[in-house]
């Protein structure tokens, strides 16, 4: 009978209606606020399983029902003590709430409550918000232009810093009556909202500061941005009209200009814009960082851009020696009209017969170390911009190229580098001080404010501020955007897996082995040496036995290949070739290319270059000129190495890596117009299979 009488009772707990607590607001008027004295009714509801809540009220309640209401606010009192000492209603079970109380239990209690399983409602106009500040900014029509220098970074404009709570912008008067206030719980437009009343108060006199005193300069603004005011308060939109517009606003583009017909190319529609945005930050005198994906043309969208200025003095274009011919080539095939002068060589020009060569130029082509090297010399003659190509070399400000490149006066300074500058602070910084000097402060200052809150604490109001200065004057469109992608020519890609030879298969077993036993009870970078050194083995292995080993011996064996890779990648060749078309190879092993030029080129009876980090560069140059020229060799193995010299090799259809894949630019590097209209990329590797089986090991010598 006991049994039963235990099972009847937790039935009809289990059955009980629910606890709700509705928070109503204060009556007051819309330009009241609530002081310390209101009181804010806290109504106790029931609710019913399907059913809405309703008041408990004393007089008109069944008594089972006021009872069960009593009860179970003494739980929810339990639960959040502060109820106990609070007025409460005559004729109902409602608590009278100071806003004090209200504000600890909406930040506290709601949680405590929450977890009791007991309902808390909130009005429903009541917004829980964060300040946040918004600048608007008002410029004629178009910039200012000087006759004899580039106004640049003190072009003049008008600014507002407007602070907003959501989606309301505040007027001064509402702005100190909710300083004023004296909780975070304030009254707005008939909607209440609850911000931190200590943020707002610090977002207020940031703004009434800053109130609009007439025509300011970018330089101003820019300085705003990185105020240490500004910390942990978030800018949320930036909008502009007139000509800063298209600098600002990310959304709105700047007007368009007309593509030289000197210019021998047919330019995409992103090097349309590119183009477009380069002429206006030149037009502003503002430094731009052209940051676009390898592969998508940077080159062509500067050539045009000087074909389009037809500037009387020169531009100075610093790169590394690997590329100089490089540039020297696409000139001629894209602006042939361009006057281009080499600054290079134990022979170049100096003195008097250095400023009549700059002075009978449209560009001028020097090398990193060269630049250093005369910078006494280029510091003294006019230049219409500077412009370094793969600017990742100066990525160390106190280096002395970098020293270097920042003395050179010029009107117009452009930094042209493929890769993503947002991922490495330090070297945004220094490429950004080339382009607009000093528009991020000191070394110091930006570490402070960006490096130390972004790299260590992940702090994203400090990532948003970063983006919000930097992005007037950095363009970067990668070849996954939707914008590009659609510009580009149609690639196919496919992932074809080549099978271990037996000989390969037991060399990696032995490897592993091998590994395994010297990471037994080793840890720390003992044991991360071991797993790196087997990886680089691994690789080895799977590239070709003779590879590894490095004893000479012959690529097959028997008329056989020894490595699966090889053979799939000679199939994959003879295909290619087959069609008429070309092909590259990457590898990231010399030796492994030292040994395979001369296998392919037995076997398909014509040359093979060899492009590498050794290859001098005449000998760079004369290998793409004649890979790229009609009858060239219908193969080139490139290193990685060599590749990343920066040498466009255009013609070829992008095969695979005998050891993997490397990124080749699946669309060549370089620019579109001189592109297939078919990129087919084929991937053969093991290399996938390399890292899970390290990563096992790894993982299992953890678990030991």
């Amino acid at each position: 009978m006991a049994e039963g009488l235990a099972e009847w009772g937790s039935t009809f707990t289990a059955g009980e209606p629910d606890l709700v607590l509705r928070l109503i607001e204060p009556e007051l008027d819309d330009n009241s606020d609530p002081d310390d004295d209101a009181l804010w009714r806290l109504q106790v509801c029931l609710r019913p399983e399907g059913e809405a809540p309703e008041r408990v009220r004393l007089h008109r309640a069944d008594p089972k029902r006021i009872q069960l209401g009593s009860r179970k606010l003494e739980d929810a009192i339990k639960a959040y003590p502060r109820f106990r000492d609070v007025p409460r209603d005559e004729d109902s079970l409602d608590l009278l709430l100071p806003t004090p109380v209200v504000m600890d239990l909406v930040g506290h209690g709601a949680i405590v409550l929450r977890e009791r399983g007991i309902t808390l409602l909130l009005p429903r106009a009541w917004n829980v918000v964060s300040p946040s500040l918004r600048v608007r900014v008002t410029s004629a029509a178009s910039p200012i232009v000087a006759e004899n220098r580039t106004v640049g970074m003190d072009q003049l404009l008008e600014y507002d810093w407007e602070l907003a709570l959501g989606d309301k912008v505040l007027t001064a008067e509402e702005m100190t009556r909710l300083v004023d206030a004296k909780s975070d719980l304030v009254q707005l437009r008939g909607e209440w909202v609850q911000a931190d009343k200590d943020v707002l108060a610090r977002a207020a006199r940031f703004v009434s500061q800053r109130h609009s005193s007439g025509d300011r300069a970018i330089v101003d603004l820019i300085k705003d941005l990185i105020a240490d005011d500004l910390k942990d308060l978030p800018v949320e939109e930036v909008k502009a009209t007139g000509w800063a517009s298209a600098l600002l606003d990310q959304s709105v583009a700047p007007r368009q200009v007309a593509v030289p017909s000197t210019v021998n190319a047919t330019l995409r529609p992103y090097q349309r814009r590119g183009l477009d945005w380069l002429a206006y930050m030149s037009a502003l005198g503002l430094g731009a960082v052209l940051a676009d994906d390898m592969g998508l043309g940077k080159t062509l969208q500067l050539l045009a851009l000087l074909a389009h200025e037809k500037s009387k003095t020169a531009t100075l274009l610093v790169c590394p020696m690997s590329v100089v011919g490089n540039w020297q080539r696409e000139a001629a095939r894209f602006v042939p009209c361009l006057r281009v002068y080499v600054h290079h060589g134990s022979d170049r020009a100096t003195g008097a017969e250095l400023e009549q060569a700059v002075r009978e130029s449209d560009l001028v082509i020097t090398t990193y170390a060269l630049m250093t090297r005369d910078v006494a010399a280029l510091k003294d003659l006019d230049w219409r911009r500077v412009v370094l190509d793969e600017a990742q070399h100066i990525k160390n400000a106190k280096t002395s190229q970098a020293r270097a490149a920042r003395s050179i006066p010029a009107d117009h300074r452009v930094a042209l580098t493929g890769t993503p500058v947002e991922n490495r602070l330090d070297e945004l910084r220094s490429i950004l001080d080339f382009a607009n000097r000093g528009v991020l402060g000191s070394e110091q200052m930006f570490r402070k404010r960006f490096v130390v809150p972004i790299e260590r604490e992940k702090d994203q109001l400090a990532v948003s501020r970063l983006r919000a200065v930097t992005s007037p004057f950095v363009l970067r469109r990668v070849k996954t955007d939707p914008a590009v992608i659609a510009d580009l020519p149609e690639k196919l890609e496919m992932t074809v897996r080549a099978n271990l030879s037996e000989e390969q298969a037991a060399l990696y077993r032995a490897v592993v082995d091998e590994m395994m036993a010297q990471i037994k009870g080793t840890e720390g970078m003992k044991r991360k040496g071991a797993v790196l050194s087997a990886l680089t083995k691994l690789k080895q292995v799977c590239n070709h036995p003779a590879h590894f080993l490095r004893d000479g011996s012959p690529v097959m064996r028997r008329g056989q290949h020894r490595s699966g890779k090889l053979g799939l990648v000679e199939d994959i060749v003879e295909s290619v070739i087959g069609d008429d078309e070309k092909v590259l190879l990457f590898t990231q092993f010399r030796e492994f290319g030292e040994l395979v030029v001369p296998y392919l080129a037995d076997r398909f009876t014509t040359e093979v270059p060899f492009l590498h980090g050794g290859v001098s560069k005449a000998g760079r140059d004369a290998m793409v000129e004649a890979f790229q020229g009609e009858g060239g060799p219908p193969i080139m193995v490139l290193s990685l190495k060599g590749r990343r010299h920066g040498s466009e090799s255009h013609g070829g259809q992008p095969c695979g890596s005998p050891r993997q894949m490397v990124e080749p630019g699946g669309r060549e590097p370089g620019d579109g117009p001189c592109l297939p209209h078919r990129s087919e990329k084929e991937r053969s590797g093991t290399q996938d299979g390399v890292r899970r089986n390290l990563g096992r090991a790894n993982r299992h010598d953890d678990r030991e």
